[in-house]
């Protein structure tokens, strides 16, 4: 499987719940050392895995990092796309958004997403198998003001995600959405519900196995 936007929570959490069922990890983000840190902690569990970096924002770079983990390990069965921008993004109120308050994170979430899936859906559809996952907030499906250029974004890549869901029906080939209603690892926001890494992965794996036919599955406590 390939990770896009991996990272030491989540990716690393989704990493070793499918390296456990013998699956081999690509893992793709920005930082190479850091994704060979990620690659090293899970050749210590007995996974196999392997830094690919990238930048989302860069296309073709994305691209051929795909293109290269499926050379490595001989195909990508499983896309998961679950990069992370919000540092780099001023949050705005609705009221307050510029069209430019929200193109980072349509570059970030929809566009990469959607660059990520040219380069493995063709495989996929000639092989009658895989799975694509999609990660966003809750925020979605149920917007709030405090974030509403990221929402916007995220909602974007939601509405395209169920689409190409409804899209590949019959084909083999499986895409869902997760949208993930706690903070992770620690509270964002005092008294907001929070949840570790490993309480959320599994339900990747669901969606890979047993939840095929489902476009969405929101994750809360």
């Amino acid at each position: 499987m390939a990770i896009v936007g991996a990272g030491p929570q989540l990716g690393l959490a989704i990493a070793r719940t499918y390296g456990t069922h013998g699956y081999d990890v690509a893992l793709i983000a920005r930082t190479q050392a850091k994704l060979e840190n990620l690659a090293g902690e899970l050749a210590a569990e007995g996974i196999s895995a392997a830094a690919f970096p990238a930048d989302i924002l860069d296309r073709t770079a994305l691209a051929q990092a795909l293109k290269d983990a499926a050379a490595h390990f001989g195909g990508i069965d499983v896309l998961e796309y679950s990069p992370v921008g919000g540092l780099q993004t001023l949050m705005t109120t609705p009221a307050a958004t510029e069209p430019a308050d929200v193109q980072h994170e349509m570059d970030f979430q929809l566009y990469g997403a959607i660059a990520a899936t040219h380069a493995v859906l063709p495989a996929m559809r000639e092989a009658g198998a895989g799975t694509l996952l999609f990660t966003t907030g809750a925020g979605s499906v149920d917007p709030v003001p405090q974030i509403a250029n990221v929402n916007a974004a995220a909602a974007a890549l939601r509405n395209w995600v169920i689409n190409l869901h409804k899209e590949l029906d019959g084909t083999g080939v499986q895409a869902a959405h997760v949208a993930i209603n706690v903070s992770i690892g620690t509270p964002a926001v005092p008294g907001f519900p929070t949840a570790q890494p490993e309480e959320i992965s599994p339900a990747y794996w669901d969606l890979h196995t047993t939840k095929r036919d489902q476009a969405e599955l929101v994750f809360s406590l």
